[in-house]
């Protein structure tokens, strides 16, 4: 099942709503669904039922579904064939419970998490860590490979599909890092490997932008990145639920081409690390959240930092990841300084 956070604009007005994909084309409006069906049950105030009980946020979505949200989704696109076949396609107030995404001029697709408790993200693909350390010629150290190391960092800066990537006025090297993402839907503390299942919701693809010259200077210090990544991250285009993966962790080839041309290929497991060696080490007392926001670390050769290669402004980037999609966004010109 394949999740987003969708734009467009209606009676309603633009507002950034939770949508599943029926297929490659349609997709349902969890919130619109649920209301549609309180009407029919003849409910008082059936948009404030639907509110409560599917949320238009994602992220309140799965902070109130931590036992089951994906369960949720899928009876919801469930809900939605039932009501299709009995001829109700729109809520009483004309809003569509569905649309075929060709039909709508305006649609945007948001980060598809609309809201982050804490974004970590992890440094566990091998290849990248040795090609990063050799530039600096110097050797892996030791304890990379005893502990899967992650940074914190900023949950504010996030955007999604086609967006336009800011260019901060105090850098003068932007990269870009080609990674899997997974979205944590519940809460928990001391995790064990073994019970991810019940943790992750699924997986999209990251673009963690790097700001490098910053980021050089705050690392030489044995400190960050900060400021080298925390004013933009991109997300999406949609999320793909765990389930479609049958509860296993997914090996997924991977790719980014920047103005078309093929610059980046790896696979999501060649990490070192597996997700729930990752996860158990990060929830080590520690609350981990629905929401969380998790990054594998750059897959081998996933940034120009690795191939001496540097995107400029008025670049199309495109992060392709099997069965998620491809991320595409523009790389803006350098903000003049305030």
């Amino acid at each position: 099942m394949k999740v987003c956070t969708y734009k467009r604009t209606s009676f309603l007005g633009s507002q950034k709503r939770l949508g599943v994909f029926l297929d490659e084309k349609t997709i349902i409006d969890v919130n619109l669904t649920w209301q549609a069906e309180y009407e029919k049950q003849g409910f008082y105030q059936p948009e404030n039922r639907a509110d409560l009980l599917a949320p238009r946020s994602l992220a309140a979505f799965l902070k109130l579904h931590q036992d089951g949200a994906i369960s949720k989704l899928h009876e919801t696109i469930s809900l939605y064939k039932k009501l299709a076949q009995e001829g109700v396609l729109k809520t009483k107030g004309c809003a569509d419970l569905a649309f075929n995404v060709l039909d709508v001029k305006d649609l945007k697709f948001d980060a598809p998490l609309d809201e982050i408790n804490m974004y970590r993200d992890f440094y566990a693909h091998e290849k990248h860590v040795k090609k990063g350390f050799e530039k600096r010629n110097e050797a892996v150290p030791a304890a990379w490979y005893e502990i899967p190391a992650y940074y914190k960092g900023g949950n504010t800066g996030f955007i999604g599909q086609d967006e336009i990537i800011p260019w901060p006025f105090y850098s003068q090297q932007l990269d870009y890092e080609l990674e899997l993402g997974v979205v944590i839907g519940r809460d928990g503390k001391n995790v064990k490997a073994k019970d991810i299942n019940k943790h992750i919701f699924g997986f999209t693809i990251l673009n963690d932008i790097s700001a490098r010259d910053i980021q050089r200077k705050e690392m030489s210090i044995r400190l960050g990145p900060a400021k080298g990544k925390d004013w933009c991250s991109v997300m999406g285009p949609v999320i793909v639920t765990y389930d479609e993966f049958d509860y296993k962790e997914p090996n997924l080839a991977m790719s980014a081409r920047i103005n078309g041309e093929e610059w980046s290929k790896g696979q999501s497991g060649d990490s070192h690390y597996s997700w729930g060696q990752m996860i158990e080490h990060m929830g080590m007392e520690e609350w981990i959240r629905a929401t969380d926001f998790i990054g594998s670390g750059t897959v081998g050769t996933g940034c120009g930092l690795e191939l001496d290669k540097w995107i400029k402004p008025g670049d199309l980037l495109e992060l392709e990841i099997e069965k998620i999609g491809t991320l595409k966004n523009i790389v803006g010109t350098p903000n003049p300084k305030p």
